[in-house]
């Protein structure tokens, strides 16, 4: 499955950046997310993993995030119940009046149960996640 989405914001590319790199607060404003902890962070990589959490389905999976402060986040699987998961998060400015946030994802499951468990799920934790962080930037640095 691919999930490509995106936004203007009125906020920075830097501001929108460090919200998602925030990893330990996404339980604090993702209600699917049961846990996140980053595993080990250096200069320009993040291990991090996530636990989902919506009703029935709870399922971990890792990530090691290559990190270009400001501007991008891109996201590899280590384990989990995928096949495959890798993406980006891309901050572009615009100029004085905030920024364009984009999510590409591609992602398959392991097996077809998982696909069938987690999938519609994580279907919709992906289409939401955009729209998430927008929120999070009211919260955190207020409305503009």
């Amino acid at each position: 499955m691919r999930v490509h989405k995106s936004a203007i914001v009125p906020y920075t590319p830097r501001e929108m950046y460090d919200l998602v790199d925030d990893i330990e607060s996404y339980p604090q404003f993702l209600p699917w997310c049961g846990g996140a902890r980053v595993l080990e962070r250096t200069r320009d990589t993040v291990r991090a993993s996530i636990e989902i959490a919506r009703g029935a389905v709870h399922k971990t999976f890792t990530t090691l995030n290559r990190v270009q402060p400001g501007k991008m986040i891109e996201m590899r699987l280590v384990e989990g119940p995928f096949r495959r998961l890798e993406g980006f998060w891309r901050f572009d400015p615009l100029g004085d009046s905030g920024c364009k946030v984009q999510l590409d994802l591609e992602f398959e499951f392991a097996s077809r149960m998982m696909s069938m468990v987690i999938g519609p799920v994580f279907n919709q934790i992906a289409n939401t996640l955009v729209d998430a962080f927008h929120q999070r930037a009211v919260e955190v640095y207020g409305r503009r």
